[in-house]
């Protein structure tokens, strides 16, 4: 029989040994919560310059976020950080820098993107401004277009934001946070929710995808990409490494062949991991092996689109890189306070991190509705509009085309794939239900912004179709 100090002596080791089990369990995704709550009030606060209390309740208050409440925070204005501690022992920081936004402080030395730092997108577009005058608004503006107020029926479209801003269910709220509807290139509704103005950015995590497709047809159309050669990616290049086979066109309809677990269950998923626990995105992406053959299967992935922006950034060059997505796109469109983040490395995160007012994501919107031409001029290649919403035939359903979303998500239409679209319809979407909608049978943009942690609690094909039902023929 065992003696007393010999059984105290057991029970401790177990009881220790639960312990470390438990903190190694816990530990990396308390990391995870840490590295969240410090990246988003950092890039509410000094993005989408909203008041860190409305962020601090709102965005990182939900009811199926209270644990995040434990981890206490710290904005430091003249330093334009935001920390973040949980307990004292785990902590995370993030920085905002111009041109840059936010992204997580990392203790060892990170080598970044020279930027030259005088560079204001801003006094640029308004130097170009007085050279020869560009309209602020990208809709039309052509005063010998007819008024298409008897096409459109206000009290329907009225009743359309009303639904979309209301919250039917007492747990699966909506959170819509701005709604603008165009038709025939006018604005013919707009709403927002307090707190947020027609100038206020806002995150449109994988809507970005969109844009990063918006970058690539521009170098292709200046000559600097093809689609089907393959990709100058180091980890790619050694003898026999059957990655070097994949093309940008792979990339663009995610059918790469890597590995990369998208899981929203899991917390310490791939793309968790690439977005709060790695300062080279790009990076960590590419080092994942092929799962399938290359071209042979489609996987929707964030670690895909982040390679593309690594690849940009090789291609464009280092003083250049960030600079080419506001000279050649967001300036064009007039998006002065739109903002695609960085990983800490310097590299775009094209991925999920692009902050733009609902307007603005009109603008891209209304680009590609305009098949590529915006002001008369084209931004985008010919054909270019019609290559991204081209079906992947290895997409379920063929829903995917090339960074764009063909069919609206089951998810975000009530569980039901077979809503009635027109079928020239197409989408970016991004987590939390942001969505940009194009029909261009009916010359129709929506943009719908919201903060839906559940999903089911807003049904994008519903909201659309009634939208279109306020169109006169």
């Amino acid at each position: 029989m065992l003696g007393l100090r010999t059984k105290t002596f057991i029970f401790l080791l177990s009881f220790l040994f639960l312990l470390g089990g438990g903190l190694s369990f816990l530990w990396p995704r308390i990391e995870i919560g840490v590295a969240y709550k410090a990246k988003i009030l950092c890039s509410g606060v000094f993005v989408s310059k909203r008041q860190p209390e409305s962020i601090l309740t709102e965005d990182l208050g939900a009811d199926d976020l209270s644990n995040l409440k434990v981890i206490s925070t710290h904005i430091d204005h003249s330093q334009k950080i935001v920390s973040a501690s949980f307990l004292g022992i785990i902590k995370k920081a993030a920085k905002y820098k111009p041109l840059r936004g936010c992204s997580l402080i990392y203790d060892r030395d990170i080598p970044t993107v020279n930027i030259r730092e005088n560079f204001d997108p801003k006094a640029t577009s308004e130097q170009k401004q007085e050279e020869k005058p560009r309209v602020h608004i990208p809709f039309s503006k052509d005063k010998t277009r007819h008024s298409i107020s008897n096409l459109v029926d206000q009290n329907r479209l009225e009743a359309v934001l009303e639904w979309g801003f209301s919250e039917p269910h007492p747990t699966y709220l909506r959170r819509t946070r701005a709604v603008v509807i165009l038709y025939q290139g006018q604005i013919i509704a707009e709403r927002y929710a307090p707190g947020i103005s027609k100038t206020t950015p806002l995150l449109g995590w994988s809507m970005s995808k969109s844009v990063m497709n918006t970058m690539v047809g521009i170098l292709i159309y200046q000559g600097k990409l093809t689609l089907d050669d393959p990709v100058p990616v180091d980890e790619w290049q050694k003898p026999g490494d059957l990655r070097a086979q994949i093309t940008l066109k792979h990339l663009l309809h995610m059918t790469s062949g890597l590995e990369f677990n998208e899981d929203n269950t899991e917390i310490l998923n791939d793309v968790n991991t690439m977005l709060l626990d790695r300062p080279d995105m790009a990076g960590f992406a590419a080092k994942k092996e092929l799962a399938v053959p290359v071209g042979s299967s489609w996987s929707y992935s964030s670690g895909t689109t982040n390679i593309i922006a690594g690849i940009l950034r090789k291609i464009i060059g280092e003083n250049a890189y960030l600079h080419f997505l506001y000279r050649h796109f967001f300036e064009p469109l007039d998006m002065l306070r739109a903002v695609m983040e960085t990983d800490p490395s310097g590299t775009l995160v094209g991925a999920s991190f692009m902050y733009a007012s609902a307007r603005d994501w009109a603008k891209i919107g209304q680009l590609f509705l305009q098949d590529g031409v915006w002001d008369g001029h084209r931004i985008l290649p010919e054909g270019w509009v019609k290559f991204s919403t081209t079906p992947v035939p290895q997409s379920p359903h063929g829903q995917y085309g090339a960074h764009f979303w063909l069919r609206i998500p089951r998810e975000f239409q009530g569980g039901n794939f077979s809503s009635i679209l027109p079928p020239d319809a197409y989408h970016a979407v991004g987590h939390e239900g942001q969505f940009l909608s194009i029909i261009p049978s009916r010359e129709l943009v929506v943009v719908r912004l919201g903060f839906t942690r559940y999903a089911e609690a807003w049904n994008h094909a519903e909201f659309l179709n009634m939208i279109l039902d306020a169109l006169h023929p």
